[in-house]
């Protein structure tokens, strides 16, 4: 577990930065999904890495931030909506950010992500701007998603 204080303190770091090309791959799970998962380097002790999760059917992008033995700490989901224990709904674009109280289940509409779904290049520039990652390798763009013909019966 982490306080908040050390939560502050790995996103204001600058030292974050991804060394490895994003790669898509296809869901593990067989649904229409794409995702990666790359390894964060930081110069302090902390062991991070960061999963990417597009899937366009249901209008979803995901960039999520994970530091081993806590979990996510903080994370872009783009489409779809969150619901925070104070009960407060948060539609569409939204970012989750840890708390010493709620951990990872608090989020916020954030003002600095401007893309959409359908823009995830400009979502994961904009994501790695604001989390202070720099990100060394290229970016591709995930597959449009296979689409199962018609069966004739």
């Amino acid at each position: 577990m982490i306080t908040d204080a050390e939560f502050q303190a790995i996103l204001q770091d600058t030292s974050k930065r991804i060394e490895d090309d994003i790669e898509w791959r296809d869901d593990e799970d067989h649904s229409p999904a794409q995702e990666f998962r790359v390894p964060v380097m930081i110069d302090n002790e902390d062991q991070l890495h960061l999963n990417g999760w597009c899937n366009p059917f249901l209008g979803k992008l995901s960039f999520t931030l994970i530091r081993k033995g806590t979990g996510r700490i903080y994370a872009l989901d783009l489409g779809g909506g969150h619901k925070n224990p104070d009960g407060t709904r948060i539609d569409g674009t939204h970012k989750h950010y840890w708390t010493d109280d709620a951990r990872d289940k608090m989020a916020y509409i954030p003002d600095d992500i401007t893309a959409d779904v359908h823009q995830p290049t400009e979502a994961w520039q904009q994501f790695c701007k604001e989390a202070n990652i720099r990100h060394d390798g290229s970016f591709t763009v995930p597959k449009p998603p296979r689409r199962q013909k018609d069966l004739i019966l």
